[in-house]
C-alpha cells in the first residue's frame, strides 16, 4: 500500500482503506496470445518507436521524474495502514471514465482485471493519429494531451499501458498534395511524420509502444473485407469498390450516436455517374460512387481511379486494384496489435460519427460480434473565436505557431491538462497568459523550496506541521479527482493549495525577517519537503517539469548566403502563420495577429497587408 493515499487519514484520527483496484464490471475476456506476438513483433520491428520505460529524458534535466524513483520519505513516517469496511470510501478508490458506449460514467473495468495469473495488468489502448499531410493543429493537440493524461493516470494507479495509434498515410488529401507538390507518398507522408512526431516532445506527450501505418497494412485489412464478405456484410461495387452493408449490421447508428435511420433518404449522399467530372471524382468514394447500394453504405476498399489515383498509393490485392477506405485501417490496426476486445478507444469528439460508429460494426462484424472496445472516451473541440479550430474553417494554429516560444508550448500543455477534457476549450491570448502565469508560480515556489533546502540533507520529519497536514489532505483530494473521470481542474486545485501553502510559509519568514522578530519559529523544512515531493509526484500526471526542447528552425537562405527573391520558396510554417494571422484578424484577436507577425519577423520574413487581397510574404534584408 502506499503511504500517500492514506496518510491523511492517519492524521486525522480517521481509518482509510487499503488502495486497491476493485472494479466491478470484468468482461471475461484477456488479451490473445497472438496479439501478444503481434506488438512484440512490431515493436522490436519499428526501432524509432521502441516502448517507453520512463519518462526520463536526457534533454529534461533534473525535473524529469519517473514514478518508480519518485519517494516521500516524510511523509512515509507519519504513514500507516488500517482496513475499512466504508463502502464510500471504497468507491472513492475506484477509476471511473465517462463512457460515450453508455452515456454514462462508469468504473473502467479492464479486461486484465479479469484475469488473476497475470502479475502484471495491462490496459490495451487505441487512439486515432493523424493524417500525415500537413502539421497538426493545437486542436489536433488536445487529443493527444487528453490521451496523455488518461495513460498517465492509468499508470499512476499501477497500470501498465499498451499503446497503439495509428498513421494515416494514404487518403485523399495526401494523394492530392503530392500531386500539388511533385513529390512522393512516403517523401510526403515521412516529412510530416517526423514533424508530429517533434511536436509530441516538445509538449512532453508518453509517445505510444507503435505508430502503424496504414500503408504498411493492406493485407490485414484485405483480410478483415473478405471475413466480411463472408459474413453478408459487405459487397462489391460494379465500380470495383467494396462497401460495408449498413442495413444488414444490426444496431449500426445507435452505438455511440442515435441516428435516425428513417430520414435518410436512400442515395442521398451520391451523385448520378454521368454528373461526376475529374475534380469530383477526387472527393470520397463513399459520396461519388453511384453503384452504392444504400446511402449510409461506407467505403471499405475504394477502387483504383486512374484520373486521380497514383501508383504508390494503390495496390493490387486479392479484392481488385485500390486503397483502403479511412475507417478500415483501425479495426484492422487495433485487432492485429491489440486483439480483438480492447479496453479503451479514445478521439476527439467529432469522430463519433461516421468513424468510431463505422470502426465498431467493422470489428464486430468481422468478429461474429464480439464486442470491439468496452470503454469510449471523446475530448472536446477547441475552439478560437467562437468557431472549432479545423482545416477546413481555416481557422487552425500549428503548435509552431501558436507556441512560438519554449514558455508558450508548457503553457499550452498545463492550458489543456488542467482542462475537463470533455468540455470545449477556447484558446485566446487570455487563457494562454493565465496557463503561463500559473507556470511561473510553480516554477517559483519550487525554485525558493530548493533554495531553502539546499544544504540540509537531513530534514527531520515533523508531525505537527500544519504544511505537511495540508499536503497530505491535498493528496487524497488530487487522486479522488484523478478517479473521477479525470477531474483536471480539481486536481490542478489540489496542486495549487499545496503551492500557497508553501508560499504562505516563506511570506511568514519573511514578514519576521523584516520585523526582525527573533521568537519566529524556524522555517517549515520539513512541510516544504513534503510540498515539494508532493509537486514532484502530482506531476507524474501533469507533465509540466521538463525542458522544452529547442525547435527546428527555417533556412532561409540560399546556399551561397543570398537570398534570391524571385525564386524564392516560402516554408510551409510560414505560410501558416500568414494564415493563422489572417484568421486572428478576421476574428478581431489583435493581440494574436501581433503576436504572429513578430513570430513571422524572427524566422526571418516580413508581411505587408494588402487590402482587399492576399498579404505579401517576403524575406527580410
Amino acid at each position: 500500500m502506499k503511504f500517500y493515499n492514506l496518510a491523511i487519514f492517519v492524521l486525522l484520527g480517521c481509518a482509510a482503506s487499503s488502495f486497491t483496484h476493485a472494479f466491478v464490471i470484468s468482461p471475461a475476456k484477456s488479451l490473445s496470445d497472438s496479439s501478444l506476438r503481434n506488438y512484440a513483433s512490431f515493436s522490436s520491428s519499428h526501432t524509432s518507436w521502441k516502448p517507453h520505460s520512463s519518462r526520463q529524458q536526457k534533454n529534461q534535466g533534473s525535473l524529469s521524474i519517473d514514478k518508480k524513483v519518485v519517494e516521500l520519505p516524510l511523509l512515509s513516517l507519519l504513514a500507516s495502514s488500517k482496513n475499512s469496511e466504508n463502502d464510500d470510501e471504497q468507491q472513492q478508490q475506484q477509476l471511473r471514465i465517462y463512457n460515450s458506449l453508455t452515456r454514462t460514467k462508469e468504473l473502467f473495468a479492464p479486461l486484465c482485471d479479469n484475469n488473476d495469473n497475470d502479475d502484471k495488468k495491462v490496459v490495451t489502448m487505441y487512439t486515432c493519429g493523424p493524417t500525415v499531410y500537413d502539421y497538426a493543429h493545437v486542436g489536433n493537440f488536445r487529443a493527444f494531451l487528453t490521451y496523455d493524461i488518461l495513460k498517465r493516470v492509468l499508470k499512476y494507479f499501477d497500470y501498465e499501458v499498451m499503446h497503439i495509434c495509428n498513421l494515416t498515410d494514404v487518403d485523399d488529401k495526401i494523394i492530392a498534395r503530392c500531386d500539388r507538390e511533385g513529390v512522393s507518398l512516403v517523401e510526403l507522408t515521412r516529412k510530416f511524420e517526423g514533424l508530429f512526431m517533434d511536436d509530441l516532445e516538445a509538449l512532453n506527450i508518453q509517445k505510444a509502444q507503435g505508430y502503424p501505418r496504414a500503408t504498411e497494412h493492406i493485407s490485414e485489412m484485405v483480410q478483415m473485407i473478405q471475413d466480411l464478405e463472408s459474413r453478408g456484410l459487405a459487397y462489391q461495387s460494379k465500380e470495383g469498390s467494396w462497401y460495408f452493408a449498413v442495413n444488414k449490421k444490426e444496431g449500426y447508428g445507435q452505438q455511440l450516436i442515435n441516428l435516425d435511420l428513417d430520414n435518410m433518404k436512400p442515395n442521398a449522399s451520391g451523385m448520378a455517374g454521368k454528373q461526376r467530372n475529374q475534380s469530383q471524382s477526387a472527393q470520397d468514394a463513399d459520396e461519388y460512387d453511384a453503384d452504392k447500394e444504400g446511402a449510409r453504405d461506407f467505403a471499405l476498399w475504394k477502387a483504383y481511379k486512374p484520373e486521380f489515383d497514383r501508383d504508390d498509393a494503390t495496390w493490387d490485392t486479392d479484392i481488385g486494384k485500390g486503397r483502403p477506405g479511412w475507417h478500415l485501417e483501425c479495426s484492422a490496426m487495433a485487432k492485429k496489435y491489440l486483439g480483438e476486445t480492447i479496453d479503451i478507444h479514445c478521439g476527439g469528439i467529432d469522430l463519433k460519427f461516421p468513424h468510431h460508429e463505422n470502426e465498431i460494426a467493422q470489428s464486430e462484424g468481422a468478429n461474429d460480434g464480439k464486442t470491439f472496445c468496452n470503454c469510449w472516451l471523446h475530448n472536446g473541440f477547441v475552439n478560437i473565436g467562437d468557431e472549432k479550430m479545423s482545416k477546413s474553417k481555416g481557422n487552425f494554429l500549428t503548435l509552431r505557431n501558436a507556441c512560438p516560444k519554449k514558455d508558450d508550448v508548457r503553457a499550452y500543455r498545463y492550458l489543456v491538462v488542467s482542462s475537463q477534457y470533455r468540455n470545449p476549450l477556447s484558446f485566446t491570448t487570455a487563457a494562454m497568459g493565465a496557463a503561463k502565469g500559473a507556470l511561473k508560480r510553480i516554477d517559483s515556489v519550487l525554485k525558493n523550496i530548493d533554495s531553502a533546502l539546499d544544504g540540509n540533507a537531513t530534514i527531520e520529519p515533523n508531525d505537527k506541521s500544519n504544511i505537511v497536514t495540508t499536503v497530505l489532505v491535498q493528496l487524497t483530494n488530487f487522486e479522488v479527482a484523478l478517479r473521477d473521470d479525470l477531474a483536471m481542474p480539481r486536481a490542478s486545485a489540489s496542486l495549487f493549495a499545496i503551492i500557497k501553502a508553501a508560499e504562505s510559509e516563506f511570506k511568514r519568514i519573511k514578514k519576521a525577517e523584516k520585523d526582525e522578530d527573533e521568537s519566529i519559529i524556524p522555517l517549515d523544512l520539513a512541510g516544504l519537503k513534503a510540498v515539494k515531493d508532493a509537486m514532484l509526484k502530482m506531476d507524474l500526471v501533469f507533465g509540466i517539469f521538463y525542458d522544452v526542447p529547442n525547435p527546428k528552425e527555417f533556412d532561409t537562405n540560399s546556399a551561397d548566403g543570398e537570398c534570391d527573391e524571385e525564386n524564392l520558396t516560402i516554408p510551409d510554417d510560414i505560410l501558416e502563420l500568414v494564415k493563422s494571422r489572417t484568421a486572428a484578424k478576421d476574428a478581431n484577436d489583435w493581440t494574436l495577429a501581433d503576436e504572429l507577425r513578430n513570430r513571422i519577423t524572427e524566422l526571418g520574413f516580413s508581411i505587408k497587408d494588402v487590402k482587399g487581397g492576399d498579404p505579401i510574404i517576403s524575406p527580410v534584408n
